[in-house]
């Protein structure tokens, strides 16, 4: 009997604290161009911190290009290059992984996942894509980690991103 009161209690444990996971939510929008050579973009998402200390959340890069031609072109994503790129051995784990096709993506990140080792503070969500024969965009989003209360922010792509939804959960 004792044996599974423990079992109980543990299990209970591991319930309230999966409840208690602050989340990040990246819900964005590759969109389709009406261009005669279509490539998928390259993306990156990380967070920058008030000392510009960089967490990197993702980056979408072509995985499959002959001789690792893909790390080649990740230096085209400039801002999260200069800042965290140049420093990384790729692939990344947990990090890195293929470009995506136009359409919905969403990522989610969490207190008790990629995010466990965020300190608290306020932060700068940033998504940045690239696309060959295509443009460059960036998008950018202030928030304070980890979050009192759900909030919600809507960001409008102009061209290589499309809407970006960022929810916070605490």
């Amino acid at each position: 009997m004792p044996y599974r009161k423990i079992v109980c209690a543990l299990l209970g444990a591991t319930l309230v604290h999966q409840a208690q996971a602050a989340e990040l939510a990246v819900q964005l929008e590759i969109p389709r161009l009406n261009v005669a050579e279509y490539h998928r973009p390259y993306i990156a998402v990380w967070l920058e911190g008030e000392r510009r200390d960089v967490h990197n959340l993702s980056v979408w890069y072509d995985l499959k290009m002959a001789n690792e031609e893909g790390v080649k072109w990740i230096k085209d994503l400039r801002q999260w290059w200069r800042r965290s790129g140049r420093e990384l051995s790729f692939p990344v784990d947990g990090v890195t992984s293929a470009t995506r096709a136009p359409g919905s993506h969403r990522l989610s990140y969490t207190s008790d996942g990629v995010l466990a080792r965020l300190p608290a503070g306020n932060y700068r969500l940033v998504i940045e894509a690239v696309r060959e024969v295509g443009g460059r965009e960036v998008l950018s989003q202030p928030f304070a980690w980890p979050p009192q209360q759900p909030a919600r922010f809507q960001l409008q792509g102009k061209e290589e991103l499309g809407a970006v939804v960022v929810e916070l959960k605490p």
